[in-house]
């Protein structure tokens, strides 16, 4: 699956994504998710123009340097961080120069972010952790990536 959503998505031309990764639901240590793999996967299906991580406000500051040192942009969120990814995104979708969103996470209440940036004409790409998590991401997004053990 996952291959045949990279062989699919190479054969349209080339997509400038906006990444928003939900870190406190991907970043665990039980899910061992490495950001360079992450990036990594989205330079195969375009360019990340746009590549944030959010936090809250106890997130350790070696996660913090470690984000950035990944190229990624923190955002460190002292309210609900549900809300303020889905605000991010969901204004990107009015952005003239970005193809796609991608969401990294495993929350089906980033729905809306998925039905207004299809509405505009955006691809979305959801990359998830385990077939379990998003049903309504996955039944959603135009692409869906799901990270075995092998891929975080």
């Amino acid at each position: 699956m996952f291959e045949s959503v990279l062989s699919r998505l190479k054969k349209k031309t080339a997509k400038n994504i906006a990444v928003f990764i939900d870190g406190p639901n991907m970043l665990r240590k039980e899910f061992s998710l490495d950001l360079g793999k992450i990036k990594g996967l989205i330079n195969k299906m375009g360019t990340m123009k746009i590549g944030k991580v959010y936090l809250n406000q106890f997130a350790p500051g070696k996660l913090v340097e470690a984000v950035i040192n990944q190229g990624f942009e923190v955002s460190v969120c002292v309210s609900d961080i549900d809300v303020i990814m889905a605000v991010e995104a969901t204004e990107t979708v009015f952005n003239q120069h970005i193809d796609m969103i991608c969401l990294v996470t495993r929350d089906s209440d980033f729905l809306p972010v998925i039905v207004k940036a299809k509405q505009h004409g955006k691809d979305v790409a959801v990359i998830l952790v385990d077939e379990s998590s998003g049903a309504a991401l996955k039944n959603s997004a135009d692409y869906v990536i799901i990270l075995d053990k092998e891929r975080r």
